[in-house]
């Protein structure tokens, strides 16, 4: 077992960790309003703080939004100190898990100004900055305005460079991302970096490399893309995975990359059908059994799959009779393309 980097928190010694006292009802955010915008540092630092607590309870998120909290918490995003940019995000992020509060990140231009603490030095800020506009981007509106800031390329290009931890987050974030366009993720070798995260020891950002191959190769530029850089051997490698959640996802993926000719033929001269058949007998998982039941329907269009196929074909026609409706119902398509015959 590999040793991880956590990224945590140090705050300065002289932070009351009291915190601000709260003022009583409704006077409570103006009060701390007040006190986001003050020219003392510490003032500043309890406030966030407090803040932070006080947003917890979501009954406070619209009263803090009327009373415009989230714009003195986006002038504080570029404080010199790091306590506070840190607590910003994570009132930021507390907001962003509300649909109000989204809503307002995309009205109030909210969202470059965190993505340009990706580049901060302190690990603790990028990390939450990353985690803010995740949940920003886990609502296609949300996605959406991360794609029309341009973030994808950025996104891409910190990958390779970031942190284990602030890596899972970035694969999160292009993967709903990707879901609204893969154009930019393309065009920024999304699909190189992603092919080499395939290695990665960390089983959860190889689930996330294959799942985010799988959605940059929904497009017929990305499925041309997956062969012309060898992604697919890579991928068929992963069939073998020790992990559940890796290999459902490298089964979608090759799920994808085989509806072309050029991708069936790449996947099975890299050895994909034995492992395929292999895992359809994986009960942990109807995904992993999906999936690679219509990656073996691809297959079987190509002459050579349909050859080899049919002499295991007893299997696949198992799981006709699979407790689960999507299961059986792709087994059933598999079976027919395996069996016909002109």
């Amino acid at each position: 077992m590999t040793a991880e980097t956590v990224i945590a928190a140090k705050y300065p010694p002289h932070i009351d960790v009291t915190r601000a006292p709260l003022a009583f009802g409704d006077r409570a955010v103006p009060r701390l309003n007040r006190e986001l915008n003050d020219a003392n540092l510490v003032t500043r630092q309890r406030a966030v703080r407090s803040l932070s607590d006080h947003l917890h309870d979501p009954e406070h998120i619209a009263t803090a939004l009327r009373d415009g909290i989230h714009l003195s918490l986006k002038s504080l995003l570029i404080d010199t100190d790091v306590t506070i940019r840190e607590k910003s995000l994570e009132c930021l992020h507390i907001i962003a898990q509300h649909a109000i509060g989204r809503d307002v990140f995309l009205e109030s231009d909210i969202v470059l100004p965190v993505s340009e603490l990706y580049d901060d030095k302190e690990a603790i800020v990028r990390k939450n900055a990353h985690l803010t506009l995740k949940m920003v981007s886990e609502t296609p509106l949300g996605a959406e305005g991360l794609v029309q800031s341009k973030l994808v390329p950025k996104l891409v290009t910190l990958l390779p460079g970031e942190l284990d931890e602030i890596k899972i987050l970035i694969l999160d974030e292009l993967h709903f991302c990707m879901s609204i366009d893969t154009t930019d993720a393309l065009d920024t070798e999304g699909m190189e970096i992603h092919t080499e995260l395939l290695s990665h020891e960390n089983p959860e950002i190889r689930g996330r490399a294959a799942r985010n191959i799988m959605d940059l190769s929904i497009p017929l530029a990305g499925k041309n893309k997956a062969v012309e850089v060898d992604t697919v051997p890579k991928i068929v490698k992963l069939l073998d995975d020790e992990n559940v959640f890796v290999r459902a996802n490298a089964a979608g993926a090759l799920m994808m990359i085989t509806i072309t000719t050029k991708g069936k033929y790449t996947a099975i001269n890299s050895g994909a059908l034995e492992p395929l058949v292999t895992i359809l007998g994986d009960e942990r998982s109807t995904e992993i059994r999906v999936n690679a039941l219509k990656a073996i329907t691809c297959l079987s269009e190509a002459p050579e799959g349909r050859e080899w196929l049919s002499k295991h074909v007893t299997k696949i026609t198992d799981l006709t009779s699979d407790k689960n409706p999507a299961v059986v119902k792709h087994a059933n398509i598999a079976v027919n393309i395996i069996t016909w015959r002109p």
